[in-house]
């Protein structure tokens, strides 16, 4: 069954300054990169780890090791089609005339 949002869960839209930009943190490109690099690569390390403890017969179960390389590899992948997104916007901005 499906229930219905209360009006008073959702917050409410911040107006946009004159400035062009709303009151809201804003975070810079490369802060995103820099922790989306850091999630895939921490997903790695941790599948990595989790063969090497496999391999070596410490107390590593088969299927969290399979989840932990399967999870990597979607990051990765996820990862990969996000910055095809981002090149792909960047190239057609690029051949835009001014």
């Amino acid at each position: 069954m499906i229930t219905p949002v209360a009006a008073s869960s959702i917050p409410p839209i911040e107006p946009v300054s004159a400035g062009g930009s709303a009151s809201a943190p804003s975070t810079d490109f490369r802060t995103v990169l820099s922790s989306a690099i850091g999630q895939v690569e921490s997903a790695n390390a941790s599948a990595n780890a989790a063969v090497q403890g496999f391999l070596s017969g410490e107390n590593q179960e088969l299927h969290s090791t399979i989840l932990a390389t399967e999870r990597s590899e979607l990051e990765f992948n996820v990862f990969m089609q996000v910055r095809n997104k981002v090149v792909s916007a960047y190239q057609e901005i690029m051949r835009m005339q001014v």
